[in-house]
């Protein structure tokens, strides 16, 4: 039974793995954007200087031919559903028993003026990092669009190179959509304490040509031209399957799939950004663009292929970013607007530069969400708290034993606790943070 990957991401991958682990079935793996599996969410420190691009490769060149993993370095450009045939861009006709579709996302464009221009390009794949490199030679101001996770990251690329940036997000505050306004405000002054000119309620209008076909500048909707010789292009990502949107698999943002990873066609699977669950989890999104999901499912998918139906659970939402120096993470959910039948507990350093949020259900109190800045907390204790449906006032006293910082760093989990007893009138103690390990480790086992 030979299995064909197209995609050599995280899900490809992970699939690609799992299935010689647990099967001699031959497998293939497809990719035109590079030969080997590479970590994608390190393409910013390979620009920055911190790794080589080498370096970015987890297994080294020979996994792959020890592990009986065929690599093919080509592009997909039509799929015969009904004969199981591939037509590659080499020539190459390759015949599959079992397909899956891993082929990630693909950077937004909205028919911007000029979008066309050289010096205009997103931030995803290894030819993007090419291409801006080629393009950050002697360049002194870019302009970079969109108030995501990968704008930070390329606005913190140019930073490193002491190249001017002026950083347009559309909305009131940066990521006010995914952070409370708490949050999103300590984002904002951070991204200006590091020299970024961030204009945010501002969007861009038009990229101007210097009449040779290159950038010399943008104009924005509040009527400023600002002068660049580079624009990136970070206002999201979307499932890259356009090439797909002619063929019988169902559609709509992504690739419809179950909760087993299969479409409408048999033999046929979608995994990682590219795929749309049917119906998500309850607090889960049908697309979720991240690393770790991508992982679970190609390691789902590689069982439902080798071993039998296993329905794909990623479990509790948890995630983090780095904006600059500041760290971030979540556990749970919360949202940036409370919901009716939640409150939130929020401390702030007063630096502005470290905060913790605890959401919870009003008429439980059970905790429905984590959230640190600047502060790490232990995933597995959150993510046992939040499964348990924990009260606050359980939690509040042993959250020591969330702490994760390195040693000696301050702790503040008596601030929060002192705050929680003031706001409600209670006199809850604090578990001493000696020996926290041990204490983490009995936590975790019972």
């Amino acid at each position: 039974m030979h299995t064909v990957i197209i995609g050599n991401g995280i899900s490809g991958t992970t699939a690609a793995r799992f299935i010689r682990k647990w099967s001699d079935h031959p497998v293939t793996l497809i990719s035109s954007e590079s030969p080997y599996f590479f970590s994608r969410t390190a393409l910013m420190y390979v620009y920055m200087g911190h790794l080589r691009q080498k370096d970015t490769q987890p297994y080294p060149p020979d996994f792959w031919k020890k592990n009986r993993i065929h690599l093919i370095q080509a592009h997909v450009t039509s799929l015969d559903i009904a004969h199981k045939l591939l037509q590659l861009d080499n020539g190459q006709s390759l015949a599959y028993d079992k397909l899956v579709v891993a082929t990630g996302s693909v950077s937004n464009f909205f028919n911007w003026p000029g979008q066309e221009l050289k010096g205009v390009r997103g931030l995803y794949s290894l030819q993007d990092l090419e291409y801006i490199e080629t393009y950050s030679k002697e360049l002194t101001h870019a302009v970079v669009v969109g108030g995501g996770l990968i704008g930070i990251e390329l606005a913190e690329m140019f930073h490193s190179r002491n190249i001017q940036v002026t950083f347009l997000v559309r909305e009131k505050s940066y990521w006010d959509h995914v952070l409370a306004p708490e949050e999103s405000a300590m984002v904002n002054r951070h991204i200006r304490e590091n020299g970024i000119d961030l204009q945010t309620e501002t969007s861009l209008k038009a990229i101007l040509d210097d009449g040779k076909g290159q950038v010399k500048a943008v104009l924005t909707d509040t009527g400023e031209t600002i002068p660049c010789g580079f624009v990136g292009i970070t206002a999201g990502v979307r499932p890259n399957i356009d090439w797909l949107k002619t063929s019988p698999l169902e559609i709509e943002r992504g690739i419809l799939v179950d909760a087993f990873l299969q479409t409408n066609i048999p033999d046929v699977y979608a995994i990682g950004d590219c795929a749309q669950l049917r119906q998500p989890q309850p607090g889960r999104q049908a697309i979720e663009a991240v690393w770790y999901t991508g992982r679970m499912m190609g390691e789902t998918l590689a069982y439902n292929i080798c071993k039998g139906p296993l329905a794909y659970n990623p479990g509790v939402w948890f995630n983090s970013a780095k904006f600059f120096h500041l760290e971030y993470q979540v556990y749970g959910q919360v949202p940036a607007s409370l919901p009716p039948d939640q409150d939130t507990l929020y401390w702030e350093h007063p630096d502005g530069k470290k905060s913790i949020r605890i959401n919870f259900d009003k008429s439980s109190q059970a905790v429905t969400g984590f959230q640190t800045m600047g502060i790490r907390f232990r995933q597995e204790v959150c993510e046992k708290w939040l499964a348990n449906r924990t009260p606050l006032d359980e939690v509040l006293p042993k959250l020591a034993l969330a702490n994760f910082d390195p040693e000696f760093y301050r702790r503040y989990e008596t601030q929060v606790v002192q705050l929680y007893n003031h706001r409600f009138h209670k006199n809850l103690p604090l578990q001493s943070p000696r020996n926290i390990l041990d204490k983490v480790l009995q936590f975790l086992k019972n």
